[in-house]
C-alpha cells in the first residue's frame, strides 16, 4: 500500500474517532478556477499551490476530510455546488438534506453529465465512489441509503466543493441554474 494510500485510510480512521474541535474553523477556501467551458486540468504542482492542504489531499489524492467539522454540512443557504477544481457544476441546495454524518448530503446530481462512478474497495468492502468527470477530482461516496425519491446519499466532502449561493450564480456564470429556485418543487 503506497504512503498516500495510508494517509488517506489515517484520515478516515481519524475522523471516525476523533471528535470534532470545539470552536474550530475550516481554513478558508481557494478555487482553482471559475466556471470553463473546455477545461484544461492545472499540473499538480499549480493544484498545491491554488487548492489548500486538505482540498488537494481530497480530490487529488482520495483522502476523506473530518465529520461535522467541514464548511458545508451544515449550509442550508439556496445555491449550487461545483468541483473546487474545475467548477463544474454538481450538486444543488434544494436536493441537499441532513444525513447525519457530517458530510454535505444530496438525494441527487445537480448535473449527472459531471459525475462519475467507480468502485471503491479501499478499506476491504466495495463503495461507490463518486468523482467529477472533466478534473477527476475525488468528491466522497454514494449509497443507497438515502430518502425518497431517489433513495441515494451522495457523500461529499466540503473540501472538494465550492458553494454559490444563489444571487451570485449570474455573475459567476451559473445563470442556467437560477429558475430552478424560483419554482416550489424539482
Amino acid at each position: 500500500m503506497n504512503k498516500i494510500r495510508l494517509t488517506a485510510f489515517a484520515s478516515i480512521v481519524a475522523s471516525l474517532v476523533a471528535a470534532p474541535v470545539a470552536g474550530a474553523q475550516a481554513p478558508a477556501a481557494k478555487t482553482a478556477s471559475a466556471p470553463v467551458r473546455k477545461f484544461v486540468k492545472p499540473s499538480d504542482a499549480e493544484l498545491k499551490k491554488k487548492l489548500t492542504s486538505i482540498q488537494y489531499a481530497v480530490t487529488q489524492h482520495d483522502a476523506t476530510e473530518r465529520p461535522f467539522n467541514n464548511p458545508y454540512w451544515e449550509t442550508k443557504e439556496p445555491g449550487i455546488y461545483v468541483d473546487i477544481v474545475s467548477g463544474e457544476a454538481l450538486f444543488s441546495s434544494l436536493d441537499k438534506y441532513d444525513s447525519g454524518t457530517g458530510w454535505p448530503s444530496f438525494t441527487r446530481p445537480l448535473e449527472a453529465s459531471n459525475i462519475r462512478t467507480k468502485t471503491d474497495r479501499f478499506l476491504g468492502f466495495a463503495r461507490t465512489e463518486v468523482r467529477s468527470k472533466h478534473a477527476n477530482s475525488h468528491l466522497g461516496h454514494v449509497f443507497d441509503d438515502g430518502p425518497r425519491p431517489t433513495g441515494l446519499r451522495y457523500c461529499m466532502n466540503s473540501a472538494a466543493l465550492r458553494f454559490i449561493p444563489v444571487e451570485r450564480l449570474v455573475a459567476e456564470g451559473y445563470g442556467q441554474y437560477l429558475p430552478s429556485f424560483r419554482s416550489e418543487k424539482r
